[in-house]
């Protein structure tokens, strides 16, 4: 079957944020994981260097999909066969937007981390080379064999998930010359082995975790890892909820807002919470601000202005 390759673009990358650790923000992860039923313990951080408060790590995924699946752009028309408008969506990724996006953190002097499909280089010798001409030191982070057919063998035993995340291992280290202490799992699509069985082949961090603002460490049997956070407000993701609005919805906060002003203690249209969603506002500054890449190791990159 034919196959294409697919980088996330909708925000251009994936931004996690790591806040200051404060002692009421973590007491509810201060436990067990509710994956793994491991220890998972809040990593404290103070405060960041040179009194920063916030720091922030941009991921680039560099990913495969098969030629009709993968992400939509349009919802409406996945039903559609063949479905070429989302298939150009995924296309352009690969002829236009991976090398755009190479460059402007580039010019930007925008660390970046590049989350990698095993197979992507192989596929695509020449996008591959050029984004890592780009971004030379940039760390990898290991995302699996690609994010259709060869993803987690999930419900097959620890074993099998050891030897899946050996070969991705392999593979990458052969392509790029670097194997990989980081690991992403395809498509965050991962179960209690997992975290065991990347801890048993080397890695050393993650960024599956999407529950959390602060970094914590799992210890598994195998070994510990460092939880890095992934939300979903800060991650592409969260810039895709606009388009899962349904027109009911629509309805409703038409008819709520022919009703008049709200009481006093009424819920916002944004769910009562302080803050209105990121959208255009994240997306306008999400280059500008000045950040850096982190890995667990400290000290070795710097840090985003509070």
């Amino acid at each position: 079957m034919k196959r294409r390759q697919f980088l996330v673009l909708v925000s251009g990358a994936a931004a996690a944020l790591f806040t200051a650790h404060f002692p009421c923000a973590s007491l509810a992860q201060d436990a067990a994981d509710w994956v793994t039923a491991f220890p998972r313990t809040p990593v404290h951080v103070a405060a960041w260097p040179a009194g920063r408060k916030v720091a922030v790590s941009f991921a680039l995924f560099v990913e495969e999909f098969g030629f009709g699946q993968g992400p939509v752009l349009r919802p409406d028309l996945a039903t559609r066969n063949p479905d070429l408008v989302n298939e150009a969506f995924r296309q352009y990724a690969i002829d236009w937007g991976i090398a755009r996006v190479g460059r402007l953190f580039k010019e930007l002097e925008v660390p970046l981390d590049i989350v990698l499909n095993a197979e992507f280089p192989g596929r695509h010798d020449a996008v591959w080379k050029e984004l890592r001409a780009l971004h030379p030191k940039a760390p990898i982070i290991a995302h699996g064999m690609n994010n259709t057919s060869r993803m987690l063998p999930l419900g097959r035993g620890l074993a099998a998930q050891k030897a899946y995340v050996r070969e991705t291992l392999d593979l990458i280290a052969s392509a790029t010359g670097v194997r990989p202490t980081g690991w992403s799992s395809p498509s965050v699509y991962s179960n209690g082995d997992t975290m065991r069985a990347i801890a048993a082949e080397g890695i050393t961090y993650t960024i599956d975790q999407m529950d959390s603002d602060i970094i914590s460490r799992l210890k598994t049997p195998d070994g510990s890892l460092v939880l890095l956070p992934y939300p979903t407000v800060t991650v592409d993701m969260g810039q895709q909820l606009a388009r899962m609005k349904t027109a009911a919805v629509g309805g409703l906060r038409a008819r709520a807002g022919a009703r008049g002003a709200r009481p006093p203690g009424a819920r916002s249209d944004h769910g009562g919470h302080r803050n209105p969603p990121l959208r255009g506002r994240h997306a306008r500054r999400r280059g500008r601000d000045a950040a850096c890449s982190l890995t667990p190791q400290e000290g070795r990159r710097g840090l985003a202005d509070g």
